[in-house]
């Protein structure tokens, strides 16, 4: 079995053959995190999860650092509280495009981890950029708050030190990328036992479709491309990381 730990099936993208793409996910014997992201996606993602009895998540991007954020915040403790959702996020900070929100950015994603501690849930951590604000924030809260380093771009160092704060690395379409040295020497080095693999989709997808829609049953050429960079068989590598998902997102112990 093989679990792709963040998927944005719900996006416009899948209108077309969303049921297809679920339908070649089962194929490889795949679930998935569905990952909302703001009040209108985390609703779908939870519909989306019960019918195809997959998982969601639900959370504020960084992206919502705008408008009514005390709104935004409320409808999210209030879905919370009134669905089972297996994650809080996709959260975190992401500068790329500029800091001139920096402010609301922070405040948003500390609300999100203080969530994450009253319901136990984990966190799942969108960091562009933004690396060490990420860690010095999560380093508040050591001991209390755990999850996944969604999409895992930094040093091999700084993943080391994410996995002592409670944190697993997750890996998805650019580990296949020709010259993503980093994301290949992180890949290759940390302990298996804090490693996932994901899509990301519709994004970054992997060698041989770069640059094209990404979709959840494309987690295997992610996988099979960190087996190879491990030395180990695909089938090593996606039972270990399948145990991964469900222990860190507390399935089947509810």
């Amino acid at each position: 079995m093989i679990f792709d730990t963040h998927s944005h099936l719900f996006e416009s993208e899948f209108d077309s053959d969303r049921d297809e793409c679920f339908k070649r996910l089962k194929e490889i014997d795949g679930k998935v995190m569905l990952v909302g992201f703001n009040p209108h996606n985390n609703q779908i993602a939870y519909d989306l999860a019960k019918q195809y009895n997959m998982y969601s998540s639900a959370g504020l991007h960084p992206d919502e650092a705008n408008g009514n954020v005390s709104d935004k915040l409320q409808s999210l403790k209030k879905f919370l509280e009134t669905h089972k959702v297996y994650a809080v996020g996709e959260c975190g900070l992401d500068y790329h495009y500029g800091t001139d929100d920096i402010d609301i950015q922070k405040y948003i994603f500390e609300e999100q981890i203080k969530l994450s501690i009253k319901y136990h849930l984990p966190l799942i951590i969108h960091s562009r950029d933004a690396q060490q604000d990420t860690f010095d924030m999560l380093s508040k809260y050591k001991g209390q708050c755990f999850g996944i380093m969604h999409c895992y771009s930094g040093s091999l160092e700084m993943a080391l030190e994410y996995i002592k704060l409670g944190f697993y690395i997750s890996l998805g379409g650019p580990v296949t990328f020709k010259n993503a040295k980093e994301p290949k020497r992180v890949a290759a080095n940390i302990p298996l036992d804090k490693l996932l693999v994901e899509t990301d989709c519709p994004f970054l997808a992997p060698e041989p479709f770069r640059g094209k829609r990404n979709e959840s049953s494309y987690v295997k050429y992610s996988a099979e491309a960190i087996a190879n960079i491990r030395g180990i068989s695909y089938e090593e590598l996606t039972e270990v990381t399948y145990k991964n998902s469900l222990r860190i997102f507390n399935i089947g112990k509810e």
